[in-house]
């Protein structure tokens, strides 16, 4: 899932500050998951935001509501009454939700209410780890679905680098040596042969380093 976090409150009040009548629109997927962004977020943020607007004498006229998925313009269309009534939307979805709210509205300020930090899994309590950097190039079957391009601070693709110290990332001492993890996992599924195997570079084409990419899937066109 995507995980996001919040934006400070006096942040947020920094951005909406030249707005009167404020959408505060939540979305109802990953950002809910990870705690930063679905209806009990919009009404946590809408009530600070209140309280600043009357510390400040800002005027704030606070709406909330949450859809589905901000990143869907069937679920948007749900929010069309409401974001049009507004002067700004605060969105409280990831990036892709944003940017979505403001091709959708094209006259219409929609501003991120929160940082949209990586794709990632809930990994304890009150923990999200990131788990896929989106390269466009998957090797998960290679590693024993262990990322290397993720979860090794240095991306090597073909065994540790030799810094590690007791099975613990030479860059980050609090995190696990992505190496040792795949080699415990290829050796759990008997793919140890795997480790033999000389990865060549990794193809960055398909990554972002290209630019915005698009997926085009012609059987679903029409």
């Amino acid at each position: 899932m995507i995980v996001a976090e919040r934006k400070s409150i006096p942040d947020l009040v920094d951005i909406l500050q030249d707005h009167k009548k404020i959408l505060v629109l939540g979305c109802g997927t990953c950002v809910t998951v990870c705690l930063a962004g679905g209806e009990r977020e919009v009404s946590i943020i809408s009530s600070a935001l209140r309280i600043a607007s009357n510390l400040k004498n800002l005027d704030f006229e606070i709406e909330e509501l949450t859809i589905e998925r901000q990143c869907d313009n069937v679920f948007i269309e749900e929010a069309a009454d409401a974001i049009n009534r507004n002067d700004a939307v605060l969105s409280l979805g990831c990036g892709a939700g944003v940017q979505a709210l403001a091709e959708r509205f094209a006259k219409k300020p929609v501003y991120a209410g929160l940082d949209t930090a990586f794709i990632g899994i809930l990994e304890d309590r009150g923990i999200w780890a990131e788990k896929c950097a989106a390269c466009g190039a998957c090797v998960l079957h290679q590693y024993g679905g262990i990322c290397p391009v993720t979860r090794c601070a240095k991306q090597m693709l073909n065994g540790p680098c030799g810094g590690s110290r007791e099975d613990r990332c030479e860059v980050r001492p609090d995190r696990p040596c992505a190496w040792q993890l795949i080699y415990h996992r290829l050796k759990d599924i008997g793919q140890l042969e795997r480790l033999t195997e000389i990865a060549p570079p990794k193809n960055w084409e398909p990554g972002h380093g290209g630019g915005c990419r698009v997926i085009v899937r012609e059987d679903h066109r029409i």
